[in-house]
């Protein structure tokens, strides 16, 4: 035996290493740091695609894609060919029999010349009129027969693709079996709206007359959608003629499937179809361009087919509430762009459902939130980003992977006491396993016997960082910086010192506690109002609860405070900011001041009333300013906490 290998051709490869979901997440990361919100972010990742992941294209590679196919559609040909085409057979046919009727000096000649005469003027009109006419040019007969063996492959073409073929010269015993499949059909229909339809029925009607189907549907579902879309392509080619080639096709549509025996099927199909399908485009109109003549059947392909790539568009596009690549059809992908775009859809939903499935991604309520693994993995990216920039030879500014809330060895060792984090000291453990045994070989360790390394105690911080929300911020373009910052700090506290308590407040004309899953999916309040005195209150409440930590307190904003909080708990916004909201906040901020808090306030902006008020907050509170860009932002942050924390 002999065997040939070569490229696998047929779908995904199934040998690939598995999907890297984390390459996918931390690219969503890099718009979420820059201020996206998890849904956009996952947006522009499925419009973009994965770099390097086997080439596969993004949704914007598809529209691009569909778009040309489009555009190449439109300018295929005209749509009125069919028309054009019977008109010049008929020209011909008259003009054969006129040639035949000229030499002959009878008065019977003369007759039929003057019946020839008096045709009507338009196309339709005039192939029903001669319909019983006797011809005596046998070339004339001939041609006129070609035109209506045309008018019935094209009519027939309309509604079925590929029966133009099937009935090439005219064949009684071919049409004769079409009408045995038109009311084999309509009689199925009828069956399946009054529940009778088995699958059974459908494979013995697929068996009989499957030929005349090359889409070659699997059930009923699958042909009434095939032939739905192209009775609804149909309807659309009459809606786009002009009124007079309207009436003229539809009435050599109509006469053409009278003299074939099919009108009463076809009406039946027709309205069996549109009440099954109602949703498609039935009569919109479509404009061609091109200088090509097209076939009915042609046009109707091309009229299908531009159907198919405008909603495969909408669907590609991802714009609408809930949007989801599961909404994009893969039989409207394959039969447009063809095998390679249904792979690298099916690697677009691989992205979004294994984000779910690890557990990156959840819906809630319609709306698509990153989940605390996800938070907790940006928050180190953002982490490194930050570290990145600081100076590599400053000492304790680097990342620590073995992190914990354990200070310094101390030598020395403990009984472990259930709640302790120092380190097991394991030599103790296991020599105290073997005193308890007697000296055996086999040790056996029981609780009495583990003992803890002793460290030197770590103050633990109570930090607060203010992050402002307003609608400045974005309109300065310093809100993501902010947004990356509250990031970097949570994921510093959470590795670096575990025993710290922190909280993250934003800010506008309210203030809120914000989650550290909710970070990630923060944005900012398009309202306005600066409400520090606010913000200023539930760090208070928050120290509090934690008398016996160091405080530390961080206000990240671009402006002074413009709101404050009434008696009855509203907020008030006025601007330029009253003095009453100049007191109240400072009031907070002389509170602070009593609590042994300082205050580390970080400017975004050069403005002069802010830097009059920061310095006001220095002055009472003894704490620093710092004026940092936003691309500088998080280093400084996270350089004054790591400051702060080694001096304590």
């Amino acid at each position: 035996m002999s065997y040939r290998y070569g490229e696998y051709r047929d779908g995904p490869d199934p040998l690939a290493p598995p999907y890297d979901v984390r390459a996918a997440l931390d690219q969503m990361g890099d718009a979420v740091l820059a201020g996206a919100n998890p849904t956009h972010a996952l947006r522009d990742l499925l419009k973009q695609g994965l770099p390097g992941a086997q080439d596969r294209r993004g949704l914007d590679d598809l529209l691009r894609e569909v778009r040309r196919r489009r555009r190449e559609l439109r300018e295929r040909g005209r749509l009125d060919g069919t028309l054009e085409r019977a008109r010049a057979l008929l020209d011909r046919a008259i003009g054969q029999e006129r040639a035949e009727l000229f030499p002959d000096p009878s008065d019977d000649a003369r007759l039929r010349e003057t019946e020839l005469d008096g045709l009507p003027s338009d196309t339709a009109s005039a192939i029903r009129e001669l319909s019983g006419y006797r011809w005596r040019s046998a070339a004339a007969e001939r041609t006129f027969e070609e035109l209506r063996d045309l008018l019935r492959r094209e009519v027939l073409d309309t509604q079925f693709r590929g029966l133009r073929e099937a009935l090439a010269g005219f064949d009684p015993a071919a049409m004769e079996r079409v009408r045995r499949m038109m009311a084999a059909l309509n009689d199925m229909l009828d069956r399946d709206a009054r529940g009778e339809h088995t699958q059974s029925d459908f494979d013995r009607f697929i068996s009989e007359y499957g030929d005349l189907f090359p889409e070659r549907p699997r059930n009923l579902e699958e042909l009434v959608d095939a032939l739905a879309r192209r009775a609804a392509a149909t309807r659309r080619l009459l809606a786009s003629l002009t009124p007079r080639q309207r009436e003229e096709l539809g009435e050599l549509i109509g006469q053409t499937l009278e003299q074939a025996g099919l009108g009463e099927q076809m009406r039946r199909l027709g309205a069996s179809l549109h009440a099954r399908r109602p949703d498609l485009a039935w009569n919109t109109p479509e404009r061609l361009s091109g200088e090509e003549a097209l076939g009915m059947g042609d046009a109707v392909t091309a009229l299908e087919e531009l159907a198919d790539l405008t909603q495969l568009e909408a669907a590609l596009r991802q714009d609408y509430p809930g949007a989801r690549l599961d909404d994009v059809d893969e039989g409207a992908v394959r039969r447009a762009l063809g095998r390679a775009a249904v792979d690298d859809l099916e690697a677009l939903r691989r992205i979004e459902r294994e984000l779910e499935r690890q557990g990156y991604l959840r819906r809630q309520r319609g709306r698509l939130e990153l989940t605390p693994k996800a938070v907790r993995r940006l928050g180190e990216t953002a982490l490194r980003r930050v570290f990145s920039s600081l100076d590599g030879g400053r000492r304790g500014d680097h990342d620590q992977v073995n992190a914990g809330s354990a200070g310094e060895l101390t030598g020395s060792s403990r009984p472990w006491r259930f709640g302790d984090e120092q380190p097991i000291d394991v030599v103790r453990t296991v020599i105290n396993g073997v005193r308890r045994g007697g000296g055996r070989t086999a040790v056996s360790l029981s609780v009495e016997d583990f003992e803890v390394a002793e460290t030197e105690r770590r103050t633990a911080a109570a930090v607060c960082l203010l992050v402002d929300l307003s609608y400045s911020m974005a309109l300065r373009g310093t809100w993501a910086a902010a947004k990356q910052t509250a990031m970097a700090l949570q994921a510093l506290v959470a590795s670096k010192f575990p025993q710290d308590s922190v909280q993250v407040i934003g800010f506008s004309n309210y203030a809120r506690v914000l989650r550290p899953d909710e970070l990630a999916g923060l944005e900012w309040d398009m309202v306005q109002g600066t409400n520090l005195h606010h913000a200023l209150l539930i760090a208070g409440r928050h120290l509090d609860r934690h008398p016996d930590f160091e405080p530390v307190v961080l206000v990240v904003t671009d402006g002074e405070p413009t709101a404050h909080l009434r008696r009855d708990g509203s907020a008030v916004f006025e601007w330029p900011p009253t003095p009453e909201t100049l007191e109240l906040t400072l009031a907070e901020v002389d509170k602070m001041t009593r609590r042994r808090a300082t205050l580390n306030v970080f400017m975004l902006a050069d403005d002069e009333r802010l830097k009059e008020f920061v310095n006001e907050v220095a002055r009472r509170n003894g704490g620093r300013v710092f004026s940092s860009g936003a691309e500088r932002l998080g280093e400084y942050v996270v350089s004054d906490f790591l400051r702060t924390r080694r001096a304590r």
